[in-house]
């Protein structure tokens, strides 16, 4: 009888499909430093989730790691992009409650979004109702989520009261407005000088703002006047700076507060000394990855079920224009404002 040996199976490694991205190796002009290329599968661990990407957006962070400015910088190369949904491929060993054709997004926002296919641990992945529109649960986290946590988070605002922003018809602006309508706050809402601002005021009231001022129809003594049965706001939001914060800065109460939470303008914040002393107001500032970063996953994920429940209610909408991935670089120039004010761009996937 001849020598018996143990049978070895061998097992073949989980792959995911290969993966067409966006990548840059250096840092640099967005446009000139990313490149399209094509992913070879990668292993699938046991829990792993790979997601074939249904869209994702461009925002101005993204923009900003690419050119090296943002305070997060992944290991380069690595794939652009942060936020993102889309529908389960395959799952790890491991992986019981997600399962191929589920509709999940990135949560919390993490990099490599820009491909269509994205393999990550599980703690990455938030399954979602599956009539969630994709673009929407794409982009809920950093604009909408911002709205959300501005108001709720630095003034004790009731039913009656007022803000005011710059920059309203931006994707916060947007969700400020209706967010602050379904608490029954009021909005003071100023937007730059441009060819279709009357356009932009109408959409604007159309979302539930109160008043809608071009920066131009405030360069008046008491502008305060044309507030009518508005309150004086008791907050406001910037994400313009220069003479669009003075504005938002003239508007509030006394002992008003103002949180900066970007700076769209590049140039600083002037605020009078009787600002201070007189009136007592406060600045402040929000960036969102600070909050993120106080390990609130679970807290965070029920705040993105509560917008994208009102999204799918008809509560809350924005602005979008969806790009085929195959026209990436189209949509970049227009986030980077190559061709003129354009809508948040939102890089469809298609298979």
């Amino acid at each position: 009888m001849g020598e018996i040996r143990p049978c070895v199976v061998a097992f073949s490694a989980l792959m995911s499909p290969p993966s067409t991205a966006v990548v840059y190796d250096h840092h640099g002009p967005p446009d000139t430093v990313t490149k399209i290329i094509q992913l070879p599968p990668v292993e699938i661990k046991a829990n792993d989730v790979c997601v074939k990407m249904l869209a994702a957006p461009i925002n101005p962070s993204d923009i900003n790691q690419i050119q090296g400015v943002y305070p997060v910088k992944p290991q380069l190369p690595t794939v652009g992009g942060r936020e993102g949904a889309g529908v389960v491929h395959s799952v790890g060993s491991a992986i019981r409650d997600l399962s191929p054709g589920d509709l999940v997004m990135v949560s919390p926002p993490s990099a490599g979004t820009w491909q269509t296919h994205v393999v990550k641990d599980k703690v990455f992945w938030h399954k979602l109702d599956k009539d969630t529109p994709a673009e929407y649960a794409a982009t809920v986290t950093i604009n909408p989520l911002t709205a959300l946590r501005m108001i709720e988070d630095f003034v004790d605002l009731k039913s009656g009261d007022a803000v005011v922003q710059n920059g309203a018809t931006s994707m916060v602006g947007q969700c400020v407005i209706q967010l602050a309508k379904l608490r029954g706050i009021r909005t003071i809402n100023i937007i730059r000088d441009r060819p279709g601002s009357d356009e932009a005021k109408d959409k604007l009231k159309k979302l539930g703002a109160d008043e809608v001022y071009t920066e131009s129809q405030l360069d008046v003594k008491n502008f305060k006047s044309l507030l009518g049965n508005v309150p004086e706001p008791a907050l406001g939001f910037n994400c313009v700076g220069g003479n669009a914060a003075s504005l938002v800065l003239k508007f509030l109460r006394q002992g008003g507060t103002m949180v900066t939470y970007g700076g769209m303008a590049k140039k600083p914040i002037t605020v009078s000394t009787s600002s201070f002393i007189f009136k007592g107001l406060s600045l402040k500032g929000f960036y969102l990855q600070n909050w993120l970063d106080l390990d609130r996953n679970e807290e965070c994920r029920k705040m993105i079920d509560y917008l994208l429940g009102l999204i799918r209610e008809g509560k809350l909408t924005y602005d979008m224009e969806l790009a085929p991935f195959s026209e990436f670089h189209t949509a970049l120039d227009k986030s980077l404002g190559k061709l003129g004010s354009q809508r948040k761009q939102v890089i469809k996937f298609k298979f």
